[in-house]
């Protein structure tokens, strides 16, 4: 947590870091029966087990969009409140979404390593894949993935999606994810993190993309089979990838950063000052709000991902 959410909350709550404790499960068995809240990260395991020492817990305010990583089925189960903090990071993730589309294609990165490296003097930066004539699908149209569409119009580009149904949008929508794929050259990933679509951007996906097809992920690692998008970028089943998330992190794959032809970022889709800042006073709120007695601010949806691979 940034300094400015931790004095706020310091000022509101009487707080226990469990994060810095020596020893957490000593911390848990002489505060846990008096937590009443939690403040966590979005990488932050919230399992059964450790619900189960929380047994007045009554609210968790997630730092994040996503909350994979939190059991919320378990914590309804036990009457405890999820919330995260949607919305103020909607336009920081489809600005940087659009950034790493155009670095993926145009190779941005890869242009200013041959500047630097004094290459340009001998023979010009080999010519790129183009954004022109597209059409990008985008998994997930939350509202993330609208931010991005509306962004996506400007450049006159077609856009389709796939998700949990059809809404009343101008894009195309797909009933599957390989129908999607099909009809696309770049799959841009925004759906949410989960048992429901771990590994959903598969090696038949990645085929059915093509090969001029363009991978970005600014959602969750887990929705693409790494390994399966490794051997289709060492294949060439597709031109490239753009990358913001993986799957263990921060441990990236070695073989993606030998490639080329792939652009990797540490998870930075909502990494302003400006944003980070606005989503920790979402949740500062959120834990004022409950605890004031008038309800949570953004708790999360009910409803699980229901897309079609």
């Amino acid at each position: 947590m940034q300094p400015l959410v931790m004095e706020a909350l310091e000022r509101a709550f009487t707080l226990h870091h469990l994060d810095a404790a020596a020893e957490p499960a000593a911390l848990l068995a002489e505060v846990g029966p008096r937590i009443r809240g939690m403040a966590v990260n979005a990488h932050a395991p919230i399992d059964a087990d450790l619900l189960a020492r929380l047994p007045n817990l009554e609210i968790v305010a997630s730092f994040g969009v996503g909350y994979d990583t939190i059991d919320v089925g378990e914590a309804r189960r036990r009457g405890v409140v999820v919330t995260n903090t949607p919305d103020v990071l909607s336009d920081e993730v489809a600005d940087l979404a659009l950034g790493l589309l155009l670095a993926t294609l145009r190779q941005i990165p890869q242009a200013d390593r041959y500047l630097r490296a004094g290459r340009w003097p001998d023979k010009s930066f080999p010519l790129t894949a183009t954004l022109r004539d597209r059409t990008v699908g985008i998994l997930g149209l939350g509202r993330i993935g609208r931010a991005i569409a509306r962004r996506l119009e400007g450049f006159g580009v077609a856009i389709a999606y796939h998700g949990r149904s059809r809404q009343a949008v101008p894009y195309a929508y797909h009933a599957s994810l390989l129908d999607l794929a099909r009809a696309a050259d770049v799959l841009m990933i925004v759906a949410p993190g989960g048992p429901e679509t771990r590994g959903v951007v598969n090696a038949e996906v990645l085929e059915a993309l093509g090969a001029q097809g363009i991978v970005l992920n600014v959602a969750r690692g887990s929705l693409i089979d790494e390994a399966a998008l490794i051997a289709a970028l060492q294949a060439g089943t597709i031109l490239g990838a753009g990358l913001d998330v993986f799957a263990d992190e921060p441990h990236v794959p070695p073989e993606l950063m030998a490639m080329d032809h792939v652009v990797l970022l540490p998870h930075v889709g909502s990494g302003s000052v400006h944003t980070r800042a606005a989503m920790g006073q979402l949740i500062v709120d959120n834990l004022t709000a409950w605890f004031s007695g008038k309800g949570p601010l953004t708790p999360v949806p009910e409803t699980p991902w229901s897309g079609r691979p």
